[in-house]
């Protein structure tokens, strides 16, 4: 078992084209993701890496039975490219990209609100790492060897800190049921709460890693729900203790607006819910296998 994806998923690569596209793509590809084709406007009927390229979501859904999909789109193009999976019917759409207007993601995200929840297409990103099954599938642009098959959830707003995680467990001997990186914009196209959901539902998944950031009320929220809701072992870190306030930390949603944004407050937060709190990135590793040793 996993969430969102394995090695079943029929995915497409929107931009497939694309340079950065066609780099990660063949990473997929040897990694043994199901890469059944890719959407290029105006390139349709053409092959690329041995894939066939159609020129909408629609046409590719209708060929390959595509059931997600890995966007490199520019900015400016990413929301009409989001609404264009959704309309396709997609399940799950991966967007990788940085600069997505905040505006745009909000239009997305009421356009989205038209389908019902069933048929809903979920959104991972933007500006994320993407996700990975290891062993089985890989969405993203993540180093896929760092990664072992385990029963160990991740969750992470931090692309580098989830991989900093997946590398530390790896060393004691732990491994990854799936990794996920919801992106550090300040619109997510879906939350940690969404995911801690589907791990609390997945029966390989025995414990989970959240990894926050300074900013925005989301590990708060997601705090709140997995004391009520979750059975399962959290082990939570929040990155940022040094950050001034007023001035945004590498990602745009990375930034201290109000009472409860700092690190130290975020971490406080975890802490009162019942979280194991990880005092630092480097100790990420060795709070999972504490965390695990309660079981």
């Amino acid at each position: 078992m996993s969430i969102l994806i394995n090695e079943r998923t029929k995915v497409i690569v929107q931009g497939f084209t694309g340079d950065k596209a066609t780099f990660h793509a063949n990473e997929m590809i040897c990694y043994g993701t199901n890469l059944v084709g890719g959407v290029t406007p105006g390139k349709g009927g053409l092959k690329h890496l041995d894939r066939p390229v159609f020129n909408t979501v629609k046409d590719a859904v209708a060929a390959t039975g595509a059931e997600a999909s890995l966007a490199f789109v520019p900015p400016a193009y990413a929301a009409d490219a989001l609404m264009e999976a959704a309309d396709a019917g997609l399940r799950l759409v991966c967007i990788i990209t940085d600069g997505i207007p905040a505006q745009d993601m909000m239009r997305v995200k009421r356009y989205l609100m038209r389908y019902p929840k069933e048929k809903r297409t979920l959104v991972v990103g933007p500006n994320c790492a993407g996700i990975i099954s290891p062993g089985k599938a890989m969405l993203g642009i993540m180093p896929g060897h760092i990664y072992t098959r385990g029963n160990v959830g991740i969750v992470s707003r931090s692309g580098t800190l989830g991989y900093e995680a997946a590398a530390q467990m790896t060393a004691l001997g732990i491994g990854v049921s799936t990794s996920v990186g919801i992106g550090g914009d300040p619109i997510n196209g879906s939350s940690f709460l969404d995911h801690m959901a589907l791990f609390e539902a997945d029966p390989e998944t025995k414990a989970v890693v959240m990894i926050g950031e300074i900013g925005g009320p989301q590990e708060a929220e997601a705090s709140q729900w997995i004391k009520e809701n979750m059975t399962k072992p959290v082990v939570g870190y929040v990155a940022g203790l040094t950050a001034p306030k007023g001035r945004r930390m590498g990602h745009a949603g990375a930034i201290i607006s109000a009472e409860g944004d700092t690190a130290a407050e975020k971490a406080e937060i975890m802490m009162s819910y019942g979280l194991h709190v990880s005092p630092s990135a480097s100790e990420l590793g060795a709070t999972v296998a504490r965390a695990l040793a309660t079981l």
